[in-house]
């Protein structure tokens, strides 16, 4: 019995029916592989000790259509906004001078990239465009269905047409979700 059990799941995971994950890189590797194939960036900016930023990974990030439309439309970055990490961006190099390793689990000092980006509370999304411009940040926690607006807004560029907040709150009011809400 234990060996029919055994191939039941072996047999699952090398189908494919495993977990799927959103295909976290660093953004080095995002910045290469927009030159051979242009795609919009998100950038998760969160902290270790950050609740709401636990949250996001587990209801959200793990939400599979949320996993889904990133792995397929987006590059995915996960940056510890207060981590000790050397980062390039656009011929700039981000470090975070004041990174106290003895506070490395918990509130630590903001990295120079989070500063760059405005970053003000956790967990904060960065997107990002295909030629690496800056385009919004994103604050606090979103459910599926509430991170597919913004996921839609940037991918399709409709960013681009709503000039005004009347035309963003009317995008806002008739966007239909279409990810299911798993939490």
């Amino acid at each position: 019995m234990k060996k029919i059990i055994i191939l039941i799941v072996l047999g699952f995971t090398l189908s494919g029916m495993s977990p799927q994950e959103i295909n976290w890189i660093t953004l080095e590797e995002a910045v290469k592989l927009q030159k051979k194939n242009p795609r919009k960036i998100i950038m998760d900016m969160y902290t270790v000790w950050c609740g709401p930023c636990k949250r996001l990974d587990r209801d959200t990030f793990g939400n599979k259509d949320v996993i889904n439309y990133i792995n397929k439309y987006y590059y995915a970055i996960k940056f510890n906004a207060e981590g000790n990490e050397k980062v390039n961006y656009k011929g700039k190099t981000y470090t975070n001078p004041n990174y106290d390793p003895a506070r490395a689990k918990s509130r630590n000092y903001q990295h120079q990239l989070a500063q760059h980006f405005g970053v003000r509370s956790y967990p904060t999304m960065i997107f990002i465009d295909e030629n690496l411009e800056f385009l919004s940040p994103i604050g606090g926690y979103r459910n599926s269905q509430q991170l597919e607006l913004f996921l839609k807004l940037f991918k399709e560029d409709l960013h681009k047409e709503l000039t005004t907040q009347e035309a963003y709150n009317e995008f806002y009011e008739t966007f239909k979700p279409e990810f299911k809400n798993t939490y």
